[in-house]
Formats: C-alpha cells, sequence, structure tokens
C-alpha cells in the first residue's frame, strides 16, 4: 500500500508538469488522482437486513459506515471521443472495516471498473463548475471475494485553471453475486487534463489553429500578422508594410485614402478618381496632364477653356460664325427671322380653308390656290418647323377615318415640301379631336379639316 502511494504522487508530479489543457477535442486526455471512501450502509441490501439501511439513508455517515484509505488511493485515465462523451479505465484501492453497521477486520479492497462518462456542459455551458454523469461496469474484490459489478455515477470537476480541476464523485456499484454487496464508492481528488497537439507551438491548439504550421496570434485563430497593423497576413493585401484597415492592410503615405500601390501619385493628395493625383481647378483632369492646371477646362481642350471672340456667349468651337456675335438659337450666328402671332393665325385660318375630295386624300381644284399662299407666307422663315394634322368627321369607321387623316396630312406635307425647305410632320388625328358636334352637317364640315401649327423648341 505505501508503494502504491508513492507511486500515485510520482504521476501527479509528472503529469503536473505536463503541457496540459482541457480536455475535449484538443486535449483528449485525462488523469484522475483521489482519495476514495467505500459505504456498504445506504444500499437497501435484503441479504444484509439489519446490518445495512434503506437506500440513501445515512448517506454522508463518515464516522460510522465510510471506509477510507487515508493515502491516494485511486487513478482513472479517460479519453474524450466527442459529442461529449469519454471512456476510460478506473483503478481504486481501500480497506474496510466498517460493513454497514457492522465492524470487521482489516479487509483488503480492489476496484477495476471500465466507465463512459457524458460531460452536462455539452448541454448547458456552466463555466467552471464540470458536472458530468458517469455508467459502467469491472470488478471489484473484498479479500479473495470478486464479483462482476455494474456501477452509475455522478461527478462534478470545478477547473482552478484550465487544466487542473479539483474532482467530487459517487459512484454506486451493483453486484451480480450475492457474496458481494452492494455499495457506494465516493471519490475526492484531483482532475488533470491533457494531451493537446500545437505543431507551431503559438499557444493554439492544432485542431483550432486556422494555421496550425505557422505562428500566429489567438485574436487570428492561431493565424500570423506579419506587419502587426492588426490585419492578418491572408487578408492583407500589403503583408509585409503596416498599413490600415480601411485600405486592406496597405499603407496611404499622403493621407488620401488611397493605397500607396494603387496611388498614381502617392506623395501627394488627390482625388480617388484621378487614381491619387491632384486637381488644383476642379475640372476633373490631372495636374500632370492639365494644359492650364490653375483654370478649369474641359479634356477636349486639354483642361484650357474655350474661347468665345465675338463674345455673344456661343464658344468658338459651338460658333458658327465666330467672328460675328449672334444667338445661341442659331448656332451663334445672328438671328433669324421668326413668324409672330398675326402671321401664325394667318397661317391657322389659311390651313381651315383647304378643301379635299369627299372621302379622299385628292385636293378640290380651289384648294392649289391656298397651298401656294400657305408656301408664301412661311417661305421667308425658313428654320421654322410646322406639325401638319390631318381631321375627319365620325361618318364612317373610325379605322378609315384615321387612315383617311393620315393620307390628307401628307398630302398637305408632301405639296408645301415641294414649294418650301422648312421641315413639316404629319400626323393623322381621325375623328379623336372634333371642334363642332358631328350631330349637325355644319358642324362635320368644321371637322373636316387640317390644322398647321408652328413648332418651337
Amino acid at each position: 500500500m505505501k508503494h502504491l502511494s508513492r507511486f500515485l504522487v510520482a504521476l501527479l508530479l509528472v503529469v503536473g508538469f505536463s503541457n496540459v489543457k482541457a480536455q475535449d477535442e484538443n486535449n483528449p486526455w485525462q488523469i484522475n488522482i483521489a482519495v476514495n471512501a467505500v459505504d456498504f450502509y445506504p444500499t437497501n441490501d435484503m441479504e444484509a437486513a439489519g446490518i445495512t439501511g434503506k437506500w440513501f439513508d445515512e448517506y454522508f455517515n463518515v464516522g460510522d459506515h465510510y471506509n477510507i484509505l487515508p493515502t491516494l488511493s485511486t487513478i482513472s485515465v479517460s479519453k474524450y471521443v466527442g459529442d461529449g462523451f469519454s471512456v476510460g479505465v478506473r483503478g481504486s484501492v481501500n480497506r474496510i472495516e466498517n460493513y454497514g453497521d457492522v465492524k470487521v477486520e482489516d479487509l483488503t479492497y480492489y476496484g477495476f471498473d471500465g466507465m463512459i462518462k457524458y460531460n452536462i456542459n455539452e448541454l448547458v455551458d456552466l463555466g467552471k463548475f464540470d458536472p458530468y454523469v458517469e455508467v459502467g461496469g469491472g470488478y471489484t474484490w473484498v479479500d479473495d471475494i470478486g464479483a462482476g459489478t455494474l456501477n452509475g455515477g455522478l461527478g462534478l470537476n470545478y477547473w482552478f485553471t484550465d487544466n487542473i480541476a479539483f474532482n467530487l464523485q459517487s459512484n454506486y456499484k451493483h453486484s451480480f453475486e450475492d457474496y458481494l454487496a452492494p455499495h457506494f464508492q465516493h471519490m475526492a481528488g484531483i482532475a488533470i487534463r491533457f494531451g493537446g497537439k500545437d505543431t507551431d507551438g503559438d499557444g493554439i491548439y492544432d485542431r483550432e489553429d486556422a494555421c496550425p504550421d505557422v505562428k500566429g496570434l489567438p485574436e487570428f485563430n492561431g493565424c500570423p500578422d506579419t506587419d502587426g497593423d492588426g490585419i492578418e497576413d491572408s487578408k492583407d493585401e500589403c503583408p509585409d508594410t503596416a498599413g490600415l484597415a480601411a485600405l486592406n492592410g496597405c499603407p496611404d503615405t499622403d493621407g488620401d485614402g488611397i493605397a500607396d500601390a494603387k496611388d498614381d501619385c502617392p506623395e501627394v493628395a488627390g482625388l480617388a478618381s484621378l487614381n491619387g493625383c491632384p486637381d488644383a481647378d476642379g475640372d476633373g483632369i490631372a495636374d500632370a496632364k492639365d494644359n492650364c492646371p490653375n483654370e478649369a477646362g474641359p479634356s477636349a481642350n486639354k483642361g484650357c477653356p474655350w474661347t468665345d471672340k465675338d463674345g455673344d456667349g456661343v464658344l468658338d468651337k459651338d460658333d458658327r460664325c465666330p467672328e460675328v456675335a449672334g444667338v445661341a438659337e442659331n448656332d451663334g450666328c445672328p438671328p433669324v427671322a421668326r413668324m409672330t402671332v398675326t402671321e401664325i393665325t394667318e397661317l391657322d385660318n389659311l390651313a381651315r380653308t383647304v378643301y379635299f375630295n369627299s372621302g379622299k386624300d385628292s385636293f378640290k381644284a380651289e384648294t392649289y390656290a391656298i397651298l401656294d399662299k400657305i408656301a408664301e407666307l412661311i417661305k421667308g422663315f425658313p428654320k421654322e418647323e410646322f406639325t401638319i394634322g390631318g381631321h375627319t368627321d365620325s361618318v364612317g369607321s373610325d379605322a378609315l377615318n384615321q387612315k383617311l387623316s393620315e393620307k390628307r396630312a401628307n398630302a398637305v406635307k408632301k405639296y408645301l415640301e415641294s414649294k418650301v425647305s422648312n421641315k413639316f410632320t404629319a400626323v393623322g388625328y381621325g375623328e379623336s379631336d372634333p371642334i363642332a358636334s358631328n350631330g349637325t352637317r355644319a358642324g362635320r364640315a368644321q371637322n373636316r379639316r387640317v390644322e398647321i401649327k408652328l413648332d418651337r423648341k
């Protein structure tokens, strides 16, 4: 027994100085070293009636019922297998003096058990408190009598650090043979967990290290930040030169918000639209390419302003008469003649006397003289443009009237174009825009008309 205690102490020291972390996918191994207490009393053992009590009766009666060996008397080793489960084995020794309420001579106690544990923290995170449930089975001897047992228990680890915890556990061991009484075995000791792999030695285990072969930082899941600018190398477009997060880790010497690598003028603050180069006159042309860097001008004139020699407000490049002052409406040339209200009224009156043969787009004989008067009127205004609208009464189908109105408008257009150079647009309105009632002969006559309207932009 003395040698076993020394062995357990030595093992604790070896493990305690190991590089150990919490038991999980990273650190799958755990060793528990504890003192155990065996209690035969609160087991409701009918075979030992009068010696044992009901279930959990005097469960904490340490002085009368517990058998405790005052040394490290239990060791277990377990391995995490995933999803909160661990499997392992446990060995324990003790000395039996209390068999329920009966005192017995010192009997040796040995137990060897296998177990499956489930960590309740997998369901609810309780921080440093780490409760678990355990089931398993094994073989237990009291002196020379041994029998198989079915075990179940509850335990709790309280983690002082990531790797060392105080452990409490209570197991019930039910014997398969009458000659070995069922009993509780309680344990109190230390749990140590270890076994993590950290290839690059950065303190982050490989399973959680996004860069397991390169030493890195915890805030970047183990990946490096070579230039120390707070941006991990994999997301840093300039990993060897400290820069700004807004520029993906690249520097901006002139502070214009454009990374030096993309800045055509990295030493002088400029505009993003000009790849970081300045534009002193704000004309959208970089100073280096601007023939007039301090005077705004268009790119078509290499950054210099256009001239207006005649001072008419129409730039020389757009002025058809650059040496003579004119008006914009006439492209810089002197204004052209425009029809007056009186002339427009006369044109409208003449247009209403244009007559066609019934149901046709051919003119009545007296209409030609009217058309010639119209042509003569607008001849003096070559820049004026007109829309010729044809209209009908409601007699006949809509489709027929629409087609007839278009033909009549085009007939007038064709005749006038043969006489003058003005621009005409012909539109047929059919019977859609009457100016009098179609219910009377006089009204229908008024609706059969041509209108010539002046177009001015």
